[in-house]
């Protein structure tokens, strides 16, 4: 469903929006206008998410030893010598 969307706006910034729009190869005001709206949410969901990265950071019960890391890492690559031969 389509839904019609209207705002106001002065002339003046009316003719920003417009030359923006020719400059980027918009064809249209309303092409410009929903794609500025999506990138403008996607920007806002990111740093919701970035944010909530932050907020895990340093929660984890376990710490992982430099050890344990190169174990890890010689295992897979054994596993991986192993399928190619």
């Amino acid at each position: 469903m389509v839904v019609l969307v209207n705002f106001k706006a002065d002339e003046e910034f009316l003719a920003e929006i417009d030359k923006a729009a020719r400059t980027a190869g918009y064809h249209t005001r309303t092409e410009f206008i929903r794609e500025a709206l999506r990138d403008k949410t996607e920007e806002i969901n990111m740093k919701q998410r970035i944010l909530a990265l932050k907020k895990m950071k340093g929660k984890s019960k376990r710490k992982t030893t430099n050890k344990e890391i190169h174990s890890i890492r010689e295992k897979a690559f054994n596993e991986i010598r192993k399928k190619l031969k």
